[in-house]
Parts: structure tokens; sequence; C-alpha cells
């Protein structure tokens, strides 16, 4: 970046630059340590760090105020419960002797959930993103005293590694590196988080400018449409670069094809219609998918959604339930209504707590292993399945034939084989393949099912909590699955009851030993959203008044909290965050961004209520991501189907 070209210590910057390597064998026989300060927390990622020789702090006042007056520098570390990588650094690192002893001598250790703290999250990734390294989870990154980003990455091996004969400085060297440049260099480090900083502060303030003639103009719609069939996959779906051959990872980005799918209705858009659709097969099909106990992993590692990262994320199925539903009412395709049905029955039986709320995530390890939980061996299906014939067809429906997919040695299940091809092949009918097919699911999963299973973050968060009401309200409708909806109004009610303090929406649900639930860090904008969202869907499907007025009142909170007078949202209330400047995001990821949901929530409730206030928010809120839009259409797919959305309601 040219702000920081001026006094950059290129050679020794440089010098910090990471691969990510293979994880190193972790550590035997860990030693006990007094609890840090993160055992008085709840949150399970914050808990596995608790016994960690690294005297960890959890974000907040006291630990900035310590690094302020002690005029330690910071290391941030950032990560959540279902982080592979996560896993291994505090393995590898935080739990080595030397390591902590260099960490705890020489600065201000703080670990940050991000499910937890989102907003910390965002700003220190794109602060990171700024100096030009890799980022990801976990995202470490150090600080001045006063909170302002000096160097960042992410998983870092604790020693030094050769690659390629190109040596590469793991975290001990790195540590000892910032510790003498920060001796030698004091002003200059401050010189360049202060720079970091601003740039950073510019990115978020550029989305708070005011915009004159923001409207814009339907056309972006076909620019953005062309833009996403130029990178799809023609062979196996989904989005990639067509000059790489469509390298993964490969993420299912719901919102993408929802508004794909939207566009391709409305527009009478074959070609991108069956675009959509053999996207929506190929995930269904693979590896991606749990094919024995339903439910969405995180994503692909390779092109044809085969191999996965095993994680399973609540927010990941909530979005995919609801594109599987609007695919269903699409096309009628029975494997969608079987997709729909399977991962909510994964949801309420593995993730649903006894008062009807949803927990937050399944790790991708079990028994220190990832994907161990989910993959088979052929001799192990030979042994669950007796008969020899029904192991065959089990086999040869998924995949377990020839090399092992995973690492070599074992077989993650995708669908290889339609009814009609494994009938014709074993000289029966598609009912008794069925019927086989199941018999031999049924007696695998049971077998899994005693197997270890991977860890799950008991957190129970608003907006993840909110995906899943509005994606039940919508199936259940879709389906006529009053059982559905009834799920979808219990965990909104009990949100409703238990998640508001003092008068504010929080971002998180405990309960404690006694069974009384606490709600805790006031909500972010995207636990507003999301919520909204959910009682919006809620209404639409059961048309009962005190859905859309409990969503009112959450929009009306909203805007008095986080509300930007120009248009659009901050993704925290202005007494709630610590950091060095106010985020607010457009960007469309894995997760929607908060802001373009509320814009949708905003043209929602405009088409229910009528109500020019609505209106006219919406309007400021579009202005206020036009010219992003404008120049790079495809980063926001939900501005994108809000726009399509009130076309067509102009057009009745």
């Amino acid at each position: 970046m040219r702000l920081l070209s001026a006094f950059l210590l290129i050679a020794f910057w440089a010098s910090l630059s990471q691969a990510q390597a293979p994880a190193e064998q972790a550590e035997k026989g860990k030693a006990k340590h007094s609890p840090n300060a993160l055992a008085k927390e709840t949150s399970p990622y914050l808990l596995q760090h608790a016994d960690n020789p690294v005297n960890w702090y959890p974000w907040g006042r006291e630990a900035l105020d310590k690094a302020k007056k002690e005029k330690k520098l910071i290391f941030l570390s950032v990560g959540y419960s279902a982080c592979h990588w996560c896993h291994v650094m505090e393995k590898e690192s935080f739990s080595n002797e030397e390591v902590a002893k260099i960490l705890n001598e020489n600065f201000i250790c703080i670990k940050v959930d991000r499910e937890e703290r989102p907003e910390v999250d965002e700003v220190y990734i794109t602060a990171v993103q700024i100096m030009g390294e890799r980022t990801g989870w976990p995202l470490s990154v150090f600080l001045t005293p006063d909170a302002k980003p000096i160097y960042g990455g992410t998983y870092w091996p604790r020693e030094d590694k050769t690659v390629d004969n190109n040596k590469l400085l793991g975290f001990k060297s790195i540590l000892k590196k910032i510790i003498e440049l920060n001796k030698e260099k004091g002003p200059m480090i401050q010189e360049r988080a202060d720079a970091i900083a601003r740039e950073t502060d510019l990115i978020y303030s550029r989305n708070s400018l005011k915009v004159i003639n923001g409207k814009i103009d339907s056309e972006i719609l076909k620019e953005a449409v062309r833009e996403y069939e130029d990178n799809f996959d023609p062979v196996y779906g989904g989005i990639g670069n067509k000059n790489r051959d469509f390298l993964a990872p490969k993420f299912p980005t719901a919102s993408v094809w929802n508004f794909l799918l939207s566009y391709s209705r409305d527009q009478k858009q074959e070609d991108v219609r069956k675009q959509v659709h053999l996207t929506l097969r190929k995930m269904a099909e693979g590896g991606i998918y749990d094919q024995l106990g339903g439910g969405f992993h995180r994503y692909s590692t390779e092109r044809t959604w085969s191999i996965p990262h095993f994680e399973k994320m609540l927010y990941d199925n909530a979005q995919l339930i609801e594109l599987y539903t609007r695919g269903f009412q699409d096309n009628s395709d029975p494997l969608y209504k079987r997709v729909v049905e399977q991962t909510i029955e994964f949801v309420f039986r593995e993730m649903r707590t006894t008062e009807g709320l949803f927990y937050t995530a399944f790790d991708a390890d079990s028994d220190g292993e990832e994907g161990k939980y989910f993959v088979w061996t052929e001799a192990e299906i030979d042994k669950l399945v007796s008969d020899k014939t029904a192991s065959a067809i089990f086999k040869a429906r998924y995949g377990i034939h020839g090399k092992p997919n995973f690492e070599d040695k074992a077989y993650v299940l995708r669908i290889t084989a339609g009814m009609p091809e494994l009938a014709k092949q074993f000289k029966t009918d598609e009912k008794a393949v069925m019927v086989s097919l199941e018999t031999s699911r049924r007696a695998i999963f049971e077998a899994r099912q005693k197997r270890v299973k991977p860890f799950l973050d008991r957190k129970i968060l608003t907006a993840w909590n909110g995906q899943m009401i509005a994606a039940l309200a919508l199936a259940g409708k879709a389906f006529e699955q009053k059982a559905w909806v009834d799920a979808a109004a219990k965990a909104a009610q009990m949100l409703l009851d238990k998640g508001i303090r003092d008068g504010r929406l929080q971002r998180i649900l405990t309960k404690n030993p006694e069974g009384l639930w606490a709600a805790r860090i006031p909500a972010c904008l995207d636990d507003e959203a999301f919520l909204l969202n959910g009682l919006l869907a809620l209404h639409s499907a059961t048309g009962e008044a005190k859905w859309l007025q409990a969503a009112e009142e959450i929009y009306t909170e909203t805007q008095k909290l986080m509300g930007d007078p120009n248009g659009g949202f901050y993704l925290t209330a202005k007494d709630d965050s610590l950091l060095f400047t106010r985020v607010k995001d457009y960007y469309d990821n894995a997760q929607p961004a908060a802001n373009n949901v509320m814009t949708y929530n905003l043209e929602l409730l405009y088409r229910k209520q009528k109500n020019e206030k609505y209106k006219q928010q919406l309007e400021k809120s579009l202005g206020q991501i036009s010219r992003l839009i404008k120049d790079r259409p495809t980063s926001a797919p939900v501005i994108l189907r809000t726009i399509l959305e009130m076309e067509k309601a102009l057009q009745k």
C-alpha cells in the first residue's frame, strides 16, 4: 500500500510472511496450570484456552487498559470452536511453556471468539488484508498498546520450517522479531500502526458517505449475471475461477444461488436456471452433504464437492434449507425435498436444545483427527452390511470403490450412481434398490452414532437462530409441515422472552447449571437483521400479526442504535465498540452481510406495511451501496435480489 511504503521495513516484514504449513505433531503430556482469565467466560472456544500457560484475557476494557498502562504490545488471537487450525495452533504454541513465557513477558494476550465478537474479527481481518498478508482463522495480529494493528497473519507453526528450500519463520521467531523491532524501532512501529488504522477506517468511512443520485440501474442485474456466468463451473456447478480450472475451496454461497434462482424465474432465463439446478444437484450428491446423517459441511476442498472441510455450521444449514426449499418450488426435484427433510432432521436431532433454540456448530475433528467421524473404509462397510448384495449396492451408490478419496485411506460418501443404473446393474427394480440402501444406511448410521462425535459448540447466537427460524418458517409453509413452523415460532418466542436485557436485544443466550437463562453481549447488526428476517418469515408463514409487530420493534431499535443518518447501519451501537473505527460492511460471503440483510428486510417491511418510512430508509440504504454495486456487481447478491424484488413489486 502506498501509505505504508515510506517507512515500512520491507526486508523485515517480508521475512515474516508465511505460507500455511502442515501442522506438527501436537505435544503430549500437556502441563496443568492455574486457569487464566478465560475460565470465567462461557464461550466454548475461550474455555478451550482457559488452562493454557498463556495469560489470556477476553476482549474488553480490562485487557485494553492494562496494555496502555503497562505500555505493552498486544497479541490478539481470533478463532472459533469448530476451527481445525485454531486447535492446531493451540496445541502447538499456546500450550507450549516456552512460547507462553515469551508471550506473557512481552505482550498482553487477548483471545477472541469471532462468533461472539464479529466486529473485532471484521476490523482486524481487514487490517491484515491491507498489510497484504494472508487471512483466515486463527487470525493472529500484533497491536500497539492502543490496539492499532502492526502485523498479522493466520496460522503459524511453532518452529521455523523449510518448504521448497525456502525458510519460513515459525511463531517463536516471529515473536522474537516483533519484540526486537519494537525495542529498536518503537516510533516506526506506532507510525505503521497509525497508518494501517487510518486506511482501515477509510475503507469503512467510504461506505458511510452521503450519496447523491444513488439509484441503482436495474441493468446492473444483467451485468452481475454475466459475471457469474463467466465464472460458473459448467461440469460440477458452483462459482470459481475458470482460468485456474475452478480450483477449490468451493463454498455453497447460498445468497448467490438464491439471487440467480429468482432472476432466472422472473426474467425467464433458462440457461441461468440450469446453472442453479446443476449446482444444487452436485452439492446434494457430493461429500459436502452428509449422505448418512443429513446436513451440510462448511465447504468443499476440491472442485467436485466430494471432499469437504468437515465443520457443520448452523448458518450454512439454515441458508441451504431455504435454498433447497426454493429450488424444490421451482422444479419439484425429489432430491431437494429429501435434502430439506434430512437437514432439518439433523438440526433437530443434533443441534436443538430442549427449549427449542439452536446450537452454533460442530467441529471438524474427532479423536484429534479431521473428518474421522464421517469417513469409512470398504472393510467397515462390509462388516456393517453383512449381506453381500446389499453391501455391493451401497458401495456402488456412494463411490466406495477404487482408490480411497480421503487421504488415500478412507472414503467420504457421495452419490456416484443413480437408481436406474443400480437397478440395471443388480438386476432388480428401483424400489428394491431404495429399500436396500435405506436399510444399509440405517445400520451404518447407527454404527456412526457410537463413534466419538465432533465437539459441539453449545453457544446460542441470536443471529444464527434467526436464520434457522427463517428457514424453518419458509420450508414449513412450502412443504406443509406445521411442526417446522411451530419449531420456528418456539425458537423466536424464546429469543424474544429470554434474549432481551435492560430493553436491548443481546447476542448470546446461555443457561447456567441451575437451568436459568442469561443473555449477554449487546446485539450486533447481524443479530438484529437475521432475527428480524426470521420474524418476517414467520409472519408470512402464519399470518399472525404478533410476528410483524415484533419485527417492527426490532427495526426501530436497530435504527436508533446502529442507523447511519446517511443510510445503512453500523455493525455495533456507538456505545458498544472499543475499536478504533466503526464497521459498516456490505460484502456477502459465506454469510450475507448484515447491512444487506437489513436492506432486504426494509423491502419486505415496505411491501407488507406500505409505510413510507421504510421506503425512504430502503432508498437511503441502496444509495449507500450503489457505488460498490456499480463497481463490483457480484459483491452483494442479497442487494441484487432486493432490487429484483422491488422491480417485481412495482410491476404488479
